[in-house]
């Protein structure tokens, strides 16, 4: 049995548009943590910080196993269902929660990328 997601208690300083930022690299990884690190003012944000490595790490691999995934024809109807992760981790961080990605937050942590 596996234990749930540990959740970072939310930060104090999180603004309403960092949450935005961070919903939108969910929502649409990996192109907006892409933009997110060109951005100066938003790349040193705390909240964002924390998110933006994960979120591209996540879009890379999802993009890898739909890939995979269209080959066989059954699962293949299924694949969309991979989004909703991308859905339920963009409303808790749109709440202002860390969200911790289970082996990805902690690889890009370990990689010192967040």
């Amino acid at each position: 049995m596996s234990t749930p997601p540990e959740v970072l208690p939310p930060s104090s300083d999180v603004t309403s548009d960092d949450r935005l930022w961070v919903l939108l690299c969910f929502l649409f990884t990996p192109l907006f943590p892409v933009i997110t690190f060109f951005l100066e003012d938003k790349k040193e944000r705390t909240f964002i910080k924390y998110h933006n490595a994960p979120t591209l790490i996540l879009g890379i691999v999802e993009i890898i196993v739909v890939g995979i995934l269209s080959f066989v024809p059954v699962v293949n109807c299924f694949t969309p269902l991979i989004w909703i992760i991308n859905v339920v981790y963009a409303v808790k961080a749109n709440k202002g929660e860390n969200v911790n990605i289970p082996v990805i937050t902690d690889f890009s942590k370990q990689q010192g990328w967040s």
